[in-house]
Parts: C-alpha cells; sequence; structure tokens
C-alpha cells in the first residue's frame, strides 16, 4: 500500500488519490466546457430573420414542392464553417421546436441543409402538415437567439392529370354541411367557381364533370376515378343528383375530373363531410325456434315452370302487412337473389316477391334452368325479425311444364 506523511501523520492510500486528481480536474473542465457550449450557442445578428419566401400559413400545396427559405441581416454558410453572423437552414416537418441549446436531431421530421441550400425538393404525404424554418451555426445548434419562422400549416394535395384547372377554381356542397341529418333519400346539389360543367368525353377548355365520393378516401389523382357504388359519376354534366343512404352516418365527398374522368392539376376536390343519415330501424324479436320454410321443395328438385309454393312457418303466426300484431309476420320469396339488408324494408321487385296479404302459397313462373330460391319473413313494415326468420336457400332445375 502507498503512503503518504505529513507532520508526523500517516495516509494510507493519499498517493493513489493525488495521482488521479491531474484526470479528474481534465474531464470536469470538459463536461464544463461542452455544457457551456451547449448552453451558449453562437449569437445571432440584430434584427436577422428566417421566413417561407412563397408560402402562408393556411396554402394548398403539392405533395412534391419546392420550399424557399428567406434569410435577412444574416448570410448561409456550410455546416463546419465558422464564418461570423452565418448559419444554415433546417425545415421541421409535423414536429414541435426541438432544444434550442443542443444540436438539432437529423432525422425525417428534422430536414438539415448544411450545404447551404437556400431551396429544397420536399415530398409530403397527402394530408394537413405543419412546416417551420429552424437556423443554426455551423454546429448545428441554433443560435442566441434563436432564429425560426412561424410555424404554418399546409396541406398537401397530390398532382392531378394532364389537364389544368384553372386559377381560383373550386367544387363544395352549397346546401350541405358536415354534421348535417339527411332523409334516407335526398338531392345533393353540386358546386362549382370558375370552371364550367361539360359532359365526359367533351374536350372543352377550363371544364368537367362531377363525381360523388361515398363511405371512402380520395382515389389516386393521377387516375381516372373508379366508377362503382362508392364513386358516382356524373358524365352527362349534372349539377345535382338524388342519392338513397342506408341509416347511419356516411362520408360525401366532390371531386372533379376531366374529359377522361382523370382529376385536373391541381386536383378540384371539396372537403369531405359526414352526414347523419336515418336512424337504423327497430327491428321486431322473433321467438326462439321460429322457423321458416319450403313445405314439399327441396334442394336439387327439378319443377314446372308455373310452379305453386307452399310456405311453412313454426312458432310465429302469418299476418298481412300494416298489422302489427306481436309473433306475426308475412312471407317474401327471393328469387336469385342475395339476403337484402335486415334494417329497412325487404325490397320489392321481380327478385323479391311480397305476399303482404298473409299467403302462405303461391303461384311463380320462372323461366327454364337452374334458379336459388328462398323464403324470408318480414313485419308489418316488410322488416326482417330479430333474428331474422328464413328458409335454407335451396336450388331447383326449372323445365318447361310438358317436359316435368
Amino acid at each position: 500500500m502507498s503512503v503518504f506523511t505529513a507532520g508526523g501523520d500517516r495516509y494510507p492510500g493519499a498517493v493513489c488519490w493525488i495521482a488521479t486528481l491531474p484526470w479528474f480536474l481534465m474531464a470536469t473542465w470538459s463536461l464544463a466546457l461542452a455544457q457551456d457550449r451547449a448552453g451558449a450557442p453562437t449569437p445571432s445578428a440584430p434584427k436577422a430573420e428566417v421566413y417561407f419566401v412563397d408560402m402562408k400559413d393556411g396554402d394548398k400545396v403539392s405533395t412534391k414542392l419546392k420550399v424557399h427559405f428567406g434569410l435577412r441581416n444574416m448570410g448561409v454558410a456550410p455546416a463546419g464553417s465558422d464564418r461570423p453572423n452565418s448559419g444554415h437552414h433546417h425545415l421541421l416537418v409535423d414536429t414541435d421546436l426541438p432544444p434550442l441549446n443542443r444540436p438539432i436531431p437529423n432525422d425525417p421530421h428534422h430536414l438539415h441543409f448544411g450545404a447551404g441550400q437556400t431551396e429544397a425538393d420536399v415530398t409530403l404525404s397527402p394530408g394537413p402538415h405543419t412546416l417551420q424554418l429552424l437556423f443554426a451555426d455551423k454546429d448545428h445548434i441554433p443560435h442566441t437567439p434563436p432564429l425560426m419562422s412561424a410555424r404554418i400549416q399546409v396541406q398537401a394535395v397530390p398532382q392531378g392529370g394532364p389537364t389544368p384547372s384553372a386559377a381560383g377554381a373550386e367544387v363544395y356542397f352549397p346546401d350541405l354541411t358536415d354534421g348535417a341529418v339527411v332523409e334516407p333519400k335526398f338531392t345533393v346539389h353540386f358546386g362549382l367557381k370558375n370552371m364550367g360543367v361539360a359532359p365526359a368525353g367533351s374536350d372543352r377548355p377550363n371544364s368537367g364533370h362531377h363525381h360523388l365520393l361515398i363511405d371512402t378516401d380520395l382515389p389516386p389523382l393521377d387516375q381516372p376515378i373508379p366508377n362503382d357504388p362508392r364513386h358516382l359519376h356524373f358524365g352527362a354534366g349534372q349539377t345535382e343528383a338524388a342519392i338513397t343512404l342506408l341509416p347511419g352516418d356516411h362520408t360525401l365527398q366532390l371531386l372533379f375530373g376531366d374529359k377522361d374522368h382523370i382529376p385536373h392539376s391541381p386536383p378540384l376536390f371539396s372537403q369531405r363531410i359526414t352526414v347523419h343519415g336515418p336512424a337504423p330501424v327497430e327491428r321486431l324479436p322473433s321467438p326462439s325456434g321460429a322457423r321458416e320454410y319450403f313445405i314439399g321443395l327441396h334442394e336439387g328438385d327439378t319443377v314446372p315452370q308455373h310452379l305453386t309454393l307452399h310456405f311453412g312457418l313454426e312458432s310465429m303466426g302469418v299476418a298481412p302487412a300494416a298489422i302489427e300484431k306481436a309473433n306475426t309476420g308475412h312471407h317474401h320469396l327471393l328469387i336469385d337473389v342475395g339476403i337484402p339488408p335486415f334494417n329497412q324494408p325487404i325490397p320489392s321487385d321481380p327478385k323479391h316477391l311480397h305476399f303482404g296479404a298473409g299467403q302462405t302459397e303461391a303461384v311463380v313462373t320462372l323461366p327454364p334452368g337452374k334458379h336459388k330460391l328462398q323464403l324470408l319473413l318480414g313485419d308489418y313494415r316488410h322488416i326482417p325479425h330479430d333474428p331474422p326468420v328464413m328458409s335454407e336457400a335451396i336450388t331447383v332445375n326449372v323445365v318447361k311444364d310438358a317436359q316435368q
């Protein structure tokens, strides 16, 4: 063991402590220097300012855009350059300001332009985004006082097809607002500013036709708009349309398309709104064990074109439509069609036959060939019970009467 003697006293181990003192002092000094550097970065010049040159809060921008960085009363220099009154730009995307006495993070939310760029090509996902500029010194640490732009919000919009839209053009719902309550069947009016309406296929300048999106997101805006029950086309040049919605909430959005059904560039679409459709219908209960079936008709049977069907029902009674009576209903025959929605009246058409007089049998005529048949019981409003009472679906082979 090392021994240090002073004034006749003995201090075991003191030599080891003294030997490590210079290292301890150096480490402490280095840490203090780093902390001092982080807490006291490069001063900024009086009245210096950073700003977006050609963007402001609320702007609609392309998903691929060029951002120009504005700077007053200071110069731009690459990272690592110790030139006085200079620094380089950083773009903050969808994030708050980082600690202002530390190097700015380098990640997809904190974009560095350490080569001294004063503009940059930036790609944003469609939708709302926040953008903010933050200036920093050679070590990527903001100046004192820090130089930052206002934080702005922009709406990134994908580019559309080759047909240009007019400046200031807009599509909108003239008389429908977010949260509106609508009838099951109602008329939607299409509003348009600074462009004209022309049928699909018409190559008239500054024109197009409307599309209504129901319960769906925007489709790709550089391709033809799909044509299906969620993407309704009004290629004849309509400016209004009657639509029918199921009970419940639904989203609606207008999207303008050119002669080829491709959105313009930039694309024109309305705000996406939610409307409240009719309240879901309260279905009447069916008793346990209730069952509906075909009497004397089975899967795979061969039957004549003019066929008499007999309807069987257990644990419930038959009552005509419009007569509200517990544990009763009337028969419906589904022909070559799937089960309709249970929270709406059963359709009445050649594929959905109603027997609202309370019939328990009926003569039907079917063309030759295979056909699917199924019974579905409805209440006095033609709405299926809860749980629904229905037969198994069966397939029969229909032949001409003389061939049976």
